[in-house]
């Protein structure tokens, strides 16, 4: 049993409260308030918060977990300004490891280099010989030289979306060669890391995620290491199989499905083939791409409903999310389940009816608030592409307003895992009228995302009987201005009520705590 006093504890409980005192025992708070109780008075152990803000650790409700630990360690070049600077970076990180048979990178975007636009096959033919493929930043579309493109099974380049002559993968063909590269990822460099990228998710004060798995490795050996995995790492995380089989799932005992890949409905905006009811605003024409058709999408929902799953879809534009909102209607009143709280991913252009009839269903949305504020994905772009339609891209105030359960995520490795980006991205709105308060913009990323996984019983706030998971803050995000939110750092992370402090050593460490059970 311990006590930590002399902080500012921000409940961020519906009806929230700001106490300075809480102890822990087990694991679990055992009392919250603003003096110590009689009985616990004698207890020696103590911790002195020093005036540090207290809030529950964050949740981030959607990223993909294995595919941005795979990019944390080893090449992002989203901050490259130039084709030279990425050059430059790429054969930096091939002369410090040697043995790497293809160079994996990440983040390019025509957004933040001088040249402006996506360097092409021949472009990346003069930076390396070694195959070499660059996810683009919104993890829709990738880049490929000349050696890269020789290692793709011939059925990739029979895919839609493949432009072998610039080396660009888009849409299906992406999803293809994505899956043929990663395959080369060895069990024990996947295990490695996620240590990696676990440790970087508790330096934001992240202490749990949701995170949609399984990008094409034989057998689904990834979600089944990841699976693995999550037993030894000392974050909490909620596995979604992204997949329309299922009988996969349901082998696994998952009670959950979706995600990305195989279940996204749509594309992205960054490629312009985000699915629209009324076409893009460039002049072309052009209204996206939905990758299904209603009744694939209704059939998948009907049976991942009936068979009691929990199921998240990807839907950018409004035609998508009209589909996925279709789907679940159709499913809903075909089997009506009173808390099934099924996801749509994203809903970046969700009209007023739409959101009117997610709210009749009772559906959750997982948005991610740092795509208002993106650098590789500007909103001077979105307002070239959408016009009029820029200012309705993520409407907070009216998702909540209408009393939709939402909840924030990174969508990583498209954006970095940092909840407080993601609350000043949210309490700063690029259209005022829908930005939220900054309680709201903290449930967001805690109690509300724990809602998302039906955890709200063991975590999401600082309540007595839960779990001991809190992140320390340097200020107050209620007492400080909407503009310097960004400014707050996270100084600590506390998880069952003791402090983290990375333990796993290596993969070997890792599968000896995944076979041992957290406890």
């Amino acid at each position: 049993m311990q006590i930590f006093g002399n902080g500012v504890f921000i409940s961020c409980e519906d009806a929230n409260r700001v106490f300075s005192t809480l102890v822990e025992d087990g694991g679990k708070i055992l009392f919250t308030g603003d003096s110590v109780p009689e009985q616990y008075r004698a207890v020696p152990s103590r911790v002195d918060l020093r005036g540090a803000c207290i809030v529950p650790a964050f949740g981030d409700t959607h990223l993909h977990f294995a595919s941005y630990a795979l990019f944390q360690a080893t090449l992002d070049v989203r901050d490259a300004r130039n084709f030279s600077e990425l050059g430059e970076a790429v054969r930096a990180y091939g002369e410090a490891n040697p043995r790497v048979k293809v160079v994996l990178a990440f983040g390019s975007s025509a957004h933040t280099v001088e040249e402006r636009r996506l360097p092409n096959r021949r472009d990346l033919d003069a930076v390396t010989s070694r195959p070499l493929m660059i996810v683009k930043y919104d993890g829709h579309a990738a880049m490929a030289n000349s050696a890269l493109l020789a290692k793709l099974p011939p059925a990739v380049a029979k895919k839609p979306g493949f432009e072998g002559e610039d080396g660009w993968l888009f849409q299906e063909a992406f999803y293809e060669g994505v899956n043929a590269i990663t395959k080369s990822v060895s069990p024990l460099q996947l295990f490695r890391n996620l240590i990696g990228g676990n440790d970087a998710l508790a330096a934001k004060g992240i202490g749990f995620a949701h995170t949609s798995e399984g990008v094409g490795f034989p057998l689904d050996l990834d979600v089944d290491l990841m699976r693995l995995a999550a037993r030894g790492l000392p974050l909490d995380y909620t596995i979604f199989f992204q997949t329309l089989e299922i009988r996969k799932a349901l082998r696994r005992k998952l009670p959950r499905i979706g995600g990305c890949f195989a279940t996204a409905l749509d594309g992205c905006f960054g490629s312009e083939d985000a699915a629209l009811r009324e076409p893009y605003s460039n002049g072309t024409g052009n209204r996206g791409v939905l990758f299904y058709d209603q009744d694939r999408v209704d059939a998948f929902v009907r049976e991942a409903n009936r068979a009691g799953l929990q199921v998240a879809l990807h839907a950018i534009g409004d035609a998508a999310v009209e589909q996925a909102v279709n789907a679940f209607e159709a499913a809903l009143a075909d089997f009506p389940r009173r808390d099934h709280r099924h996801i749509v991913i994203h809903a970046d252009l969700i009209p007023e009816p739409l959101l009117d009839r997610a709210a009749r269903l009772g559906l959750c949305l997982a948005v991610q608030p740092a795509f208002l504020h993106w650098a590789q994905e500007p909103m001077a772009y979105i307002e070239r592409i959408l016009g009029d339609r820029a200012e309705r891209l993520i409407p907070l105030k009216s998702m909540i307003d209408r009393g939709l359960t939402v909840a924030a995520g990174s969508d990583a490795p498209c954006t970095l895992p940092d909840p407080m980006a993601g609350i000043h991205a949210a309490c700063n709105h690029p259209n005022p009228a829908e930005g939220i308060p900054v309680l709201d913009a903290l449930r967001m990323h805690t109690n509300w995302a724990a809602r998302l996984s039906f955890d709200e019983g063991k975590r999401g706030t600082l309540t007595e009987g839960k779990v001991a998971d809190f992140a320390v803050l340097d200020a107050n995000p209620l007492e400080t201005p909407a503009e310097r939110l960004r400014d707050i750092r996270v100084t600590g992370l506390y998880l069952k009520g003791k402090s983290f402090e990375r333990k796993i050593r290596g993969p070997l460490d890792l599968l000896l705590g995944a076979l041992g059970g957290k406890g």
